[in-house]
């Protein structure tokens, strides 16, 4: 089995509960707005890491993919930060991550998984901090939204 921590938007913040979360990962993908290297840094002292640029990853993301198709147990991944930038037509991918929005998101659609793991970083207005954990095995996968306790204001 094998456990993917997916991610997006951390936006230069990368939680202590997040932290946790990742050490249990076998492999994170990071779809976008993750803001500064040592973010990156930080994730692939927990696990191998995916990632895609963001709208706000400036010059020094500029060696980043805009969108990356990556294979994990059997499992096709199209990853792309804005949902809007996804091909038309795009077939012979198993599950769609996208960001953007900080909202979670998680519906499938004619056999395709369509997934936002919402925001983890710095919140935006009064949206829930989350990131998905997805569990592989035997070319099935099962998803658990995971959402870290903030204070209110």
């Amino acid at each position: 089995m094998k456990r993917i921590a997916i991610l997006s938007d951390t936006h230069g913040l990368l939680r202590p509960e997040v932290m946790e979360r990742l050490e249990g990962a076998d492999v994170i993908l990071h779809a976008g707005d993750i803001n500064t290297r040592a973010i990156v840094d930080a994730l692939r002292t927990c696990a191998p890491v995916y990632i895609v640029r963001g709208n706000n990853d400036k010059e020094w993301a500029a060696d980043l993919p805009h969108d990356l198709t990556v294979t994990i147990e059997g499992i096709r991944f199209f990853m792309v930060h804005n949902k809007k930038d996804i091909p038309k037509g795009l077939s012979g991918v198993d599950v769609v991550v996208y960001g953007h929005s900080h909202k979670y998101a998680c519906e499938e659609r004619e056999g395709v998984l369509w997934l936002n793991p919402g925001s983890c970083g710095r919140r935006r207005f009064d949206q829930e901090i989350t990131l998905c954990m997805m569990e592989i095995e035997d070319g099935e996968y099962r998803t658990e939204k995971i959402t870290i306790p903030h204070e209110r204001k």
